[in-house]
């Protein structure tokens, strides 16, 4: 049976842009697609796939304290993303290379709300640097 305490939350997740902690980033994704070609042989009445090329890409959002994003402009960066919880087994660090924008937002508000920045992005490899193992 599932222990609940080891379920991990969100909560002590981290991000590192070029080494710098977004203490204002309240969430991240990355996710890698890999695009598969169909394959139809004599003989075989089943469709076989041949693995193709890979395509990353990625969110990371939060709250805009600096204008480091706008700065930064479409130049390459490196995310690392550290996912940990004091109840699980342990913590995940990943890192996302050759990270680059789609679009800068250079303005998005609201007079009396907090403003939220968003950054889409491609990247270009990953390693898992920390991986998390049950005990």
């Amino acid at each position: 049976m599932l222990d609940a305490s080891r379920v991990i939350l969100g909560t002590y997740g981290q991000a590192h842009v070029d080494g710098v902690w977004q203490t204002n980033i309240n969430k991240l994704e990355a996710s890698v697609e890999m695009e598969k070609r169909e394959l139809n042989l004599v003989g075989n009445e089943w469709k076989v796939h041949k693995r193709g090329i890979k395509k990353g890409t990625g969110t990371m959002s939060g709250y805009k304290v600096t204008s480091d994003m706008i700065r930064r402009g479409f130049n390459r960066f490196e995310i690392i993303t550290k996912l940990d919880d004091p109840e699980a087994f342990g913590h995940e660090s990943i890192r996302l290379i050759r990270c680059t924008p789609d679009k800068i937002q250079l303005a998005n508000w609201t007079a009396g709300e907090e403003v939220q920045e968003e950054t889409t992005f491609t990247f270009e490899g990953y390693e898992l640097l920390d991986p998390i193992v049950a005990n």
